[in-house]
Protein backbone atom coordinates (compact mmCIF):
# COMPACT_ATOMS: atom_id res chain seq x y z
CA UNK A 1 0.00 0.00 0.00
CA UNK A 2 2.98 2.37 0.34
CA UNK A 3 3.19 4.91 -2.47
CA UNK A 4 5.61 7.63 -3.49
CA UNK A 5 4.86 11.00 -5.05
CA UNK A 6 6.88 14.15 -5.60
CA UNK A 7 4.54 16.22 -3.43
CA UNK A 8 1.94 15.32 -0.78
CA UNK A 9 -0.70 17.81 0.33
CA UNK A 10 -2.55 17.10 3.59
CA UNK A 11 -6.02 18.59 3.30
CA UNK A 12 -8.23 18.91 0.21
CA UNK A 13 -10.12 22.06 1.07
CA UNK A 14 -9.86 25.08 -1.25
CA UNK A 15 -6.42 25.90 0.16
CA UNK A 16 -5.03 22.41 -0.39
CA UNK A 17 -6.64 22.17 -3.82
CA UNK A 18 -4.93 25.40 -4.92
CA UNK A 19 -1.57 24.27 -3.57
CA UNK A 20 -1.89 20.87 -5.24
CA UNK A 21 -2.97 22.33 -8.57
CA UNK A 22 -0.10 24.79 -8.73
CA UNK A 23 2.49 22.24 -7.57
CA UNK A 24 1.46 19.83 -10.32
CA UNK A 25 1.59 22.47 -13.08
CA UNK A 26 5.21 21.73 -14.02
CA UNK A 27 4.83 17.96 -14.08
CA UNK A 28 5.44 17.02 -10.46
CA UNK A 29 3.38 14.05 -9.27
CA UNK A 30 1.05 15.22 -6.48
CA UNK A 31 -1.25 13.42 -4.05
CA UNK A 32 -3.74 15.15 -1.77
CA UNK A 33 -4.98 13.43 1.40
CA UNK A 34 -8.49 14.17 2.71
CA UNK A 35 -10.40 12.61 5.61
CA UNK A 36 -13.74 14.27 4.86
CA UNK A 37 -15.14 15.89 1.72
CA UNK A 38 -13.00 17.23 -1.10
CA UNK A 39 -13.69 20.95 -1.12
CA UNK A 40 -13.39 21.24 2.64
CA UNK A 41 -15.01 23.50 5.20
CA UNK A 42 -15.68 26.38 2.82
CA UNK A 43 -17.65 24.35 0.30
CA UNK A 44 -19.92 22.44 2.67
CA UNK A 45 -20.05 24.14 6.10
CA UNK A 46 -18.81 27.72 5.81
CA UNK A 47 -18.54 30.25 2.96
CA UNK A 48 -20.87 28.70 0.38
CA UNK A 49 -23.77 27.61 2.61
CA UNK A 50 -23.63 30.68 4.87
CA UNK A 51 -23.71 33.14 1.97
CA UNK A 52 -26.51 31.14 0.34
CA UNK A 53 -28.54 31.39 3.54
CA UNK A 54 -27.92 35.14 3.71
CA UNK A 55 -28.75 36.01 0.10
CA UNK A 56 -32.57 35.67 0.17
CA UNK A 57 -32.91 38.06 3.11
CA UNK A 58 -30.72 40.62 1.36
CA UNK A 59 -32.80 40.41 -1.81
CA UNK A 60 -36.04 40.75 0.16
CA UNK A 61 -34.67 43.79 1.98
CA UNK A 62 -33.61 45.38 -1.33
CA UNK A 63 -37.07 44.77 -2.79
CA UNK A 64 -38.78 46.30 0.22
CA UNK A 65 -36.57 49.39 -0.02
CA UNK A 66 -37.30 49.96 -3.72
CA UNK A 67 -40.36 52.04 -4.66
CA UNK A 68 -42.83 50.29 -6.94
CA UNK A 69 -41.72 46.76 -6.00
CA UNK A 70 -44.32 44.65 -4.21
CA UNK A 71 -43.37 43.47 -0.73
CA UNK A 72 -42.27 39.85 -1.23
CA UNK A 73 -43.42 38.85 2.25
CA UNK A 74 -41.69 36.34 4.54
CA UNK A 75 -39.00 34.01 3.26
CA UNK A 76 -39.85 30.44 2.32
CA UNK A 77 -37.47 28.78 4.78
CA UNK A 78 -37.81 25.32 3.21
CA UNK A 79 -36.93 26.72 -0.21
CA UNK A 80 -33.93 28.59 1.20
CA UNK A 81 -32.60 25.43 2.88
CA UNK A 82 -33.18 23.45 -0.31
CA UNK A 83 -31.17 26.00 -2.30
CA UNK A 84 -28.42 25.75 0.32
CA UNK A 85 -28.40 21.98 -0.19
CA UNK A 86 -28.07 22.36 -3.95
CA UNK A 87 -25.20 24.81 -3.55
CA UNK A 88 -23.30 22.40 -1.29
CA UNK A 89 -23.99 19.41 -3.53
CA UNK A 90 -25.79 17.72 -0.64
CA UNK A 91 -22.48 16.36 0.55
CA UNK A 92 -21.47 14.89 -2.82
CA UNK A 93 -17.85 15.80 -3.61
CA UNK A 94 -17.59 13.85 -6.88
CA UNK A 95 -17.34 17.08 -8.88
CA UNK A 96 -14.38 18.22 -6.80
CA UNK A 97 -12.82 14.80 -7.17
CA UNK A 98 -13.12 15.05 -10.96
CA UNK A 99 -11.40 18.42 -10.87
CA UNK A 100 -8.42 16.89 -9.07
CA UNK A 101 -8.29 14.19 -11.74
CA UNK A 102 -8.41 16.84 -14.48
CA UNK A 103 -5.27 18.53 -13.18
CA UNK A 104 -3.46 15.25 -12.60
CA UNK A 105 -3.65 15.19 -8.80
CA UNK A 106 -4.23 11.85 -7.04
CA UNK A 107 -6.77 11.74 -4.21
CA UNK A 108 -6.04 9.57 -1.18
CA UNK A 109 -8.98 9.19 1.22
CA UNK A 110 -8.20 9.07 4.92
CA UNK A 111 -6.65 11.01 7.77
CA UNK A 112 -3.11 12.12 6.96
CA UNK A 113 -0.43 12.86 9.53
CA UNK A 114 3.33 13.22 9.40
CA UNK A 115 5.30 10.32 10.88
CA UNK A 116 8.72 11.56 9.83
CA UNK A 117 10.46 13.77 7.31
CA UNK A 118 8.55 13.64 3.99
CA UNK A 119 6.49 10.67 5.18
CA UNK A 120 2.72 10.78 5.69
CA UNK A 121 0.68 8.06 7.36
CA UNK A 122 -2.88 7.69 6.06
CA UNK A 123 -5.49 6.10 8.30
CA UNK A 124 -8.85 5.29 6.70
CA UNK A 125 -11.90 6.98 8.21
CA UNK A 126 -15.14 5.02 8.66
CA UNK A 127 -17.41 5.19 5.65
CA UNK A 128 -18.04 3.73 2.20
CA UNK A 129 -15.43 5.86 0.39
CA UNK A 130 -12.55 4.48 2.45
CA UNK A 131 -11.02 1.08 1.96
CA UNK A 132 -7.81 -0.69 2.83
CA UNK A 133 -5.73 -0.25 5.95
CA UNK A 134 -3.27 2.27 7.27
CA UNK A 135 -0.46 2.92 4.81
CA UNK A 136 2.38 5.33 4.11
CA UNK A 137 2.91 7.97 1.46
CA UNK A 138 6.43 9.14 0.73
CA UNK A 139 7.24 12.54 -0.77
CA UNK A 140 10.35 12.83 -2.91
CA UNK A 141 10.26 16.61 -2.67
CA UNK A 142 7.80 18.30 -0.34
CA UNK A 143 4.81 18.03 1.99
CA UNK A 144 2.27 20.85 2.20
CA UNK A 145 0.04 21.01 5.29
CA UNK A 146 -3.38 22.59 4.69
CA UNK A 147 -5.48 21.14 7.50
CA UNK A 148 -7.41 24.33 8.29
CA UNK A 149 -8.91 25.16 11.67
CA UNK A 150 -11.50 23.90 14.15
CA UNK A 151 -14.01 25.74 16.35
CA UNK A 152 -13.15 26.42 19.97
CA UNK A 153 -15.64 26.02 22.82
CA UNK A 154 -14.98 28.33 25.79
CA UNK A 155 -14.78 26.76 29.27
CA UNK A 156 -18.33 27.62 30.32
CA UNK A 157 -19.89 25.20 32.85
CA UNK A 158 -22.40 22.90 31.15
CA UNK A 159 -21.56 24.05 27.62
CA UNK A 160 -20.09 20.84 26.23
CA UNK A 161 -22.84 18.69 27.78
CA UNK A 162 -25.46 20.91 26.11
CA UNK A 163 -24.21 19.80 22.67
CA UNK A 164 -24.28 23.29 21.14
CA UNK A 165 -24.11 24.16 17.48
CA UNK A 166 -20.85 25.31 15.95
CA UNK A 167 -20.70 26.97 12.55
CA UNK A 168 -21.06 23.57 10.90
CA UNK A 169 -24.42 22.78 12.48
CA UNK A 170 -25.63 26.35 11.91
CA UNK A 171 -24.99 26.25 8.17
CA UNK A 172 -26.19 22.65 7.75
CA UNK A 173 -29.39 22.79 9.84
CA UNK A 174 -32.33 20.86 8.39
CA UNK A 175 -34.90 23.04 10.16
CA UNK A 176 -35.04 26.63 11.35
CA UNK A 177 -35.23 26.71 15.16
CA UNK A 178 -37.98 28.79 16.72
CA UNK A 179 -35.35 30.55 18.84
CA UNK A 180 -31.57 30.73 18.86
CA UNK A 181 -28.95 32.07 21.25
CA UNK A 182 -25.63 32.98 19.64
CA UNK A 183 -22.49 33.29 21.74
CA UNK A 184 -19.91 35.48 19.99
CA UNK A 185 -20.00 38.79 18.11
CA UNK A 186 -17.52 38.04 15.34
CA UNK A 187 -18.16 37.30 11.68
CA UNK A 188 -19.90 33.94 12.18
CA UNK A 189 -22.07 35.22 15.02
CA UNK A 190 -23.19 38.33 13.14
CA UNK A 191 -23.81 36.53 9.84
CA UNK A 192 -25.79 33.72 11.43
CA UNK A 193 -27.79 36.21 13.52
CA UNK A 194 -28.71 37.94 10.27
CA UNK A 195 -29.60 34.73 8.44
CA UNK A 196 -31.69 33.13 11.18
CA UNK A 197 -33.54 36.35 11.98
CA UNK A 198 -34.41 36.53 8.27
CA UNK A 199 -35.62 32.91 8.38
CA UNK A 200 -37.92 33.61 11.32
CA UNK A 201 -35.95 32.63 14.41
CA UNK A 202 -36.09 34.71 17.57
CA UNK A 203 -32.37 35.46 17.97
CA UNK A 204 -30.39 36.59 21.02
CA UNK A 205 -26.76 37.54 20.35
CA UNK A 206 -24.38 37.69 23.34
CA UNK A 207 -20.99 39.37 22.91
CA UNK A 208 -18.30 40.35 25.39
CA UNK A 209 -17.53 43.62 23.60
CA UNK A 210 -18.81 45.36 20.49
CA UNK A 211 -19.69 43.44 17.33
CA UNK A 212 -17.01 42.88 14.69
CA UNK A 213 -14.32 44.16 17.03
CA UNK A 214 -11.63 43.57 14.41
CA UNK A 215 -13.23 46.09 12.03
CA UNK A 216 -13.57 49.86 12.19
CA UNK A 217 -15.83 50.93 15.06
CA UNK A 218 -18.40 52.49 12.73
CA UNK A 219 -18.79 49.15 10.92
CA UNK A 220 -19.61 47.23 14.09
CA UNK A 221 -21.99 49.97 15.20
CA UNK A 222 -23.86 49.84 11.88
CA UNK A 223 -24.27 46.06 12.10
CA UNK A 224 -25.42 46.31 15.72
CA UNK A 225 -28.11 48.86 14.80
CA UNK A 226 -29.27 46.80 11.82
CA UNK A 227 -29.54 43.58 13.83
CA UNK A 228 -31.57 45.31 16.49
CA UNK A 229 -33.86 46.80 13.84
CA UNK A 230 -34.31 43.26 12.51
CA UNK A 231 -35.50 42.12 15.94
CA UNK A 232 -32.30 40.53 17.23
CA UNK A 233 -31.73 40.96 20.97
CA UNK A 234 -28.10 42.13 20.89
CA UNK A 235 -26.43 42.08 24.31
CA UNK A 236 -23.04 43.75 24.39
CA UNK A 237 -20.59 43.66 27.27
CA UNK A 238 -22.18 40.37 28.32
CA UNK A 239 -20.98 36.89 29.17
CA UNK A 240 -22.57 33.46 29.34
CA UNK A 241 -21.57 32.00 32.70
CA UNK A 242 -23.52 28.74 32.66
CA UNK A 243 -25.40 26.52 30.21
CA UNK A 244 -28.04 23.91 30.97
CA UNK A 245 -29.84 21.43 28.71
CA UNK A 246 -31.65 18.82 30.86
CA UNK A 247 -32.94 16.79 27.90
CA UNK A 248 -31.09 15.83 24.74
CA UNK A 249 -32.59 17.86 21.91
CA UNK A 250 -34.68 19.88 24.37
CA UNK A 251 -34.50 23.62 25.14
CA UNK A 252 -31.19 25.07 26.24
CA UNK A 253 -30.88 27.73 28.94
CA UNK A 254 -27.96 30.12 29.19
CA UNK A 255 -27.17 32.36 32.14
CA UNK A 256 -26.19 35.81 30.89
CA UNK A 257 -24.39 38.40 32.99
CA UNK A 258 -24.10 42.02 31.88
CA UNK A 259 -24.33 45.50 33.29
CA UNK A 260 -27.99 44.96 34.03
CA UNK A 261 -27.39 41.91 36.19
CA UNK A 262 -27.96 38.19 35.66
CA UNK A 263 -30.67 36.71 33.47
CA UNK A 264 -31.52 33.27 32.10
CA UNK A 265 -32.39 33.01 28.42
CA UNK A 266 -33.97 29.84 27.04
CA UNK A 267 -33.94 28.91 23.35
CA UNK A 268 -34.37 25.93 21.07
CA UNK A 269 -30.69 26.00 20.04
CA UNK A 270 -27.38 27.51 21.06
CA UNK A 271 -24.68 28.47 18.55
CA UNK A 272 -21.14 28.97 19.84
CA UNK A 273 -19.14 31.24 17.55
CA UNK A 274 -16.27 32.39 19.76
CA UNK A 275 -13.35 31.59 17.50
CA UNK A 276 -11.30 28.85 15.88
CA UNK A 277 -7.85 27.33 16.35
CA UNK A 278 -5.37 25.95 13.79
CA UNK A 279 -5.87 22.21 13.28
CA UNK A 280 -2.38 21.05 14.27
CA UNK A 281 -3.09 18.65 17.14
CA UNK A 282 -3.22 15.46 15.09
CA UNK A 283 -1.01 16.41 12.15
CA UNK A 284 2.01 14.49 13.48
CA UNK A 285 4.12 17.62 13.79
CA UNK A 286 5.96 16.23 16.81
CA UNK A 287 7.48 13.58 14.54
CA UNK A 288 9.50 16.32 12.82
CA UNK A 289 10.28 18.29 15.97
CA UNK A 290 7.47 20.86 15.80
CA UNK A 291 4.87 21.87 18.38
CA UNK A 292 1.42 20.32 18.13
CA UNK A 293 -0.41 23.06 20.06
CA UNK A 294 0.49 26.12 18.01
CA UNK A 295 0.06 27.41 14.44
CA UNK A 296 2.64 26.40 11.86
CA UNK A 297 4.74 29.53 11.54
CA UNK A 298 5.90 30.17 7.98
CA UNK A 299 7.91 32.69 6.04
CA UNK A 300 6.28 34.43 3.09
CA UNK A 301 7.19 31.56 0.75
CA UNK A 302 4.99 29.44 3.06
CA UNK A 303 7.96 27.29 4.14
CA UNK A 304 7.54 26.17 7.75
CA UNK A 305 10.03 27.79 10.08
CA UNK A 306 11.90 25.46 12.41
CA UNK A 307 11.59 22.45 10.10
CA UNK A 308 14.67 20.68 8.82
CA UNK A 309 15.91 21.36 5.30
CA UNK A 310 16.34 19.01 2.35
CA UNK A 311 19.47 18.66 0.24
CA UNK A 312 20.90 22.01 -0.82
CA UNK A 313 19.12 23.77 2.02
CA UNK A 314 15.76 23.68 0.25
CA UNK A 315 12.65 23.53 2.45
CA UNK A 316 10.56 20.37 2.27
CA UNK A 317 7.73 21.29 4.66
CA UNK A 318 5.20 23.99 3.75
CA UNK A 319 1.89 25.14 5.21
CA UNK A 320 -0.91 27.43 4.08
CA UNK A 321 -4.34 28.60 5.18
CA UNK A 322 -5.82 28.67 8.68
CA UNK A 323 -3.27 26.17 10.02
CA UNK A 324 -0.61 28.90 9.82
CA UNK A 325 -2.49 31.43 11.94
CA UNK A 326 -1.63 34.16 9.41
CA UNK A 327 -4.98 35.30 8.00
CA UNK A 328 -8.01 33.12 8.73
CA UNK A 329 -10.02 33.66 5.54
CA UNK A 330 -10.60 31.23 2.69
CA UNK A 331 -9.58 33.54 -0.14
CA UNK A 332 -6.38 34.54 1.64
CA UNK A 333 -5.61 30.88 2.33
CA UNK A 334 -6.12 30.03 -1.34
CA UNK A 335 -3.69 32.80 -2.19
CA UNK A 336 -1.15 31.27 0.21
CA UNK A 337 -1.80 27.88 -1.39
CA UNK A 338 -0.98 29.27 -4.82
CA UNK A 339 2.25 30.72 -3.43
CA UNK A 340 3.22 27.43 -1.77
CA UNK A 341 2.45 25.45 -4.92
CA UNK A 342 4.46 27.80 -7.12
CA UNK A 343 7.43 27.74 -4.75
CA UNK A 344 7.44 23.92 -4.65
CA UNK A 345 7.03 23.67 -8.42
CA UNK A 346 9.96 26.02 -8.95
CA UNK A 347 12.28 24.43 -6.40
CA UNK A 348 11.65 20.82 -7.41
CA UNK A 349 10.33 20.72 -10.98
CA UNK A 350 10.62 19.99 -13.82
CA UNK A 351 12.11 16.52 -13.64
CA UNK A 352 12.81 17.19 -9.97
CA UNK A 353 15.80 19.31 -10.92
CA UNK A 354 14.15 22.59 -10.20
CA UNK A 355 15.62 26.06 -10.08
CA UNK A 356 16.37 28.71 -7.51
CA UNK A 357 13.91 31.25 -6.14
CA UNK A 358 14.70 34.96 -6.34
CA UNK A 359 16.73 36.17 -3.34
CA UNK A 360 14.55 36.69 -0.24
CA UNK A 361 14.88 40.45 -0.40
CA UNK A 362 13.45 40.62 -3.92
CA UNK A 363 10.54 38.17 -3.54
CA UNK A 364 7.97 40.66 -2.23
CA UNK A 365 4.98 40.98 -4.57
CA UNK A 366 6.17 38.11 -6.73
CA UNK A 367 4.33 34.79 -7.02
CA UNK A 368 6.85 33.35 -4.58
CA UNK A 369 5.74 35.43 -1.57
CA UNK A 370 2.40 35.91 0.19
CA UNK A 371 3.05 39.64 0.55
CA UNK A 372 -0.63 40.57 0.71
CA UNK A 373 -0.88 38.86 4.11
CA UNK A 374 0.86 41.93 5.50
CA UNK A 375 -1.32 45.00 5.16
CA UNK A 376 -3.41 44.05 2.13
CA UNK A 377 -5.62 41.26 3.44
CA UNK A 378 -9.26 41.53 2.39
CA UNK A 379 -12.54 40.57 4.06
CA UNK A 380 -16.26 40.84 3.41
CA UNK A 381 -18.79 40.26 6.18
CA UNK A 382 -22.13 39.39 4.55
CA UNK A 383 -24.33 40.97 7.17
CA UNK A 384 -26.89 43.62 6.29
CA UNK A 385 -25.27 46.09 5.76
CA UNK A 386 -22.23 44.32 4.36
CA UNK A 387 -18.82 45.24 5.74
CA UNK A 388 -15.92 45.12 3.28
CA UNK A 389 -12.34 45.99 4.15
CA UNK A 390 -8.76 45.82 2.95
CA UNK A 391 -5.64 46.53 4.97
CA UNK A 392 -5.43 47.72 8.57
CA UNK A 393 -8.00 49.65 10.57
CA UNK A 394 -7.13 53.22 11.49
CA UNK A 395 -6.12 52.12 15.00
CA UNK A 396 -3.92 49.31 13.66
CA UNK A 397 -2.25 51.64 11.17
CA UNK A 398 -1.42 54.18 13.85
CA UNK A 399 -0.14 51.48 16.22
CA UNK A 400 2.24 50.30 13.48
CA UNK A 401 3.60 53.81 13.05
CA UNK A 402 1.98 54.66 9.71
CA UNK A 403 1.27 58.41 9.28
CA UNK A 404 -2.34 58.02 8.16
CA UNK A 405 -5.26 60.35 7.63
CA UNK A 406 -8.75 58.86 7.61
CA UNK A 407 -10.96 60.20 4.82
CA UNK A 408 -14.62 59.22 5.29
CA UNK A 409 -17.78 59.84 3.26
CA UNK A 410 -21.49 59.18 3.67
CA UNK A 411 -22.45 56.80 0.86
CA UNK A 412 -26.06 57.97 0.87
CA UNK A 413 -24.85 61.34 -0.48
CA UNK A 414 -23.60 59.76 -3.72
CA UNK A 415 -25.97 59.92 -6.71
CA UNK A 416 -25.70 56.20 -7.32
CA UNK A 417 -27.08 55.53 -3.85
CA UNK A 418 -30.19 57.62 -4.46
CA UNK A 419 -31.12 55.82 -7.67
CA UNK A 420 -30.53 52.47 -5.98
CA UNK A 421 -32.91 53.13 -3.11
CA UNK A 422 -34.26 56.13 -1.16
CA UNK A 423 -33.33 54.16 1.96
CA UNK A 424 -29.73 53.52 0.89
CA UNK A 425 -27.36 54.12 3.77
CA UNK A 426 -23.71 53.45 4.40
CA UNK A 427 -20.28 54.84 5.02
CA UNK A 428 -16.92 54.46 3.35
CA UNK A 429 -13.48 55.35 4.60
CA UNK A 430 -9.97 55.19 3.19
CA UNK A 431 -6.70 55.55 5.06
CA UNK A 432 -4.11 57.69 3.30
CA UNK A 433 -0.41 57.46 4.08
CA UNK A 434 0.25 61.20 4.13
CA UNK A 435 3.98 60.83 3.45
CA UNK A 436 3.66 58.68 0.33
CA UNK A 437 0.13 59.85 -0.56
CA UNK A 438 -1.12 56.34 -1.26
CA UNK A 439 -4.09 54.47 0.18
CA UNK A 440 -3.11 51.81 2.72
CA UNK A 441 -6.56 50.71 3.92
CA UNK A 442 -10.26 51.03 3.20
CA UNK A 443 -13.62 50.05 4.70
CA UNK A 444 -17.01 50.11 3.00
CA UNK A 445 -20.27 49.61 4.90
CA UNK A 446 -23.51 49.39 2.93
CA UNK A 447 -25.64 47.26 0.59
CA UNK A 448 -23.45 45.00 -1.58
CA UNK A 449 -20.36 46.78 -0.23
CA UNK A 450 -18.31 43.70 -1.05
CA UNK A 451 -18.61 44.46 -4.76
CA UNK A 452 -16.91 47.83 -4.19
CA UNK A 453 -13.88 46.40 -2.40
CA UNK A 454 -11.66 45.25 -5.23
CA UNK A 455 -11.00 48.76 -6.53
CA UNK A 456 -9.60 49.64 -3.11
CA UNK A 457 -7.61 46.41 -3.00
CA UNK A 458 -5.96 47.24 -6.32
CA UNK A 459 -5.16 50.74 -5.07
CA UNK A 460 -3.58 49.36 -1.89
CA UNK A 461 -1.59 46.53 -3.50
CA UNK A 462 -0.50 48.69 -6.45
CA UNK A 463 0.35 51.64 -4.18
CA UNK A 464 -1.33 53.89 -6.74
CA UNK A 465 -0.47 57.55 -6.07
CA UNK A 466 -3.52 59.66 -5.26
CA UNK A 467 -2.59 62.04 -8.06
CA UNK A 468 -2.90 59.17 -10.55
CA UNK A 469 -5.94 57.67 -8.84
CA UNK A 470 -7.73 60.99 -9.42
CA UNK A 471 -7.75 60.12 -13.12
CA UNK A 472 -9.61 56.82 -12.54
CA UNK A 473 -13.03 58.23 -13.44
CA UNK A 474 -15.97 56.30 -11.93
CA UNK A 475 -19.08 55.88 -14.09
CA UNK A 476 -22.15 57.97 -13.29
CA UNK A 477 -24.47 57.29 -11.52
CA UNK A 478 -22.83 54.56 -9.49
CA UNK A 479 -22.00 54.30 -5.81
CA UNK A 480 -18.34 54.07 -6.90
CA UNK A 481 -18.46 57.84 -7.37
CA UNK A 482 -17.44 57.88 -3.72
CA UNK A 483 -13.88 57.67 -5.08
CA UNK A 484 -14.29 61.22 -6.43
CA UNK A 485 -15.48 62.36 -3.04
CA UNK A 486 -12.46 60.75 -1.34
CA UNK A 487 -10.17 62.85 -3.52
CA UNK A 488 -12.13 66.03 -2.91
CA UNK A 489 -12.20 65.46 0.84
CA UNK A 490 -8.46 64.89 0.84
CA UNK A 491 -7.89 68.11 -1.10
CA UNK A 492 -7.08 67.00 -4.63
Amino acid sequence: MDQTYDVIVIGAGPVGENAAGRASATGLSVAVVEAELVGGECSYWACIPSKTLLRPGAVRAAARATPGVADPGPLDAAAVLAWRDRMTGEGDDSGQEKWLESVGVALVRGHGRLVGERTVEVTPEPGPVHDGGTHLLHARCAVIVATGSAPVLPPVPGLVAANPWTSREATAAEQVPESLVILGGGVVGCEMATAYADLGSRVTLVARSGLLSGAERFAGDAVTDALREAGVDVRLGAEVTEVSRPEVGGPVTVTVEDGRGTEQVTAAELLVATGRRPRTGDAGLDSVGLATDAPLTTDDSMAVEGASRAAGGRPWLFACGDVTGRVAMTHQGKYEGRVAGDVVATLYGPDNGGSELPPPGSRAWTRYAASADHGAQTQVVFTRPQVASVGPTEAEARESGLPVRAVAYDLSAVAGAGVTSPEYGGRAQVLVDTEREVIVGATFVGPDAGEMLHAATIAVVGEVPLGRLWHAVPAFPTVSEVWLRFGEEYGL
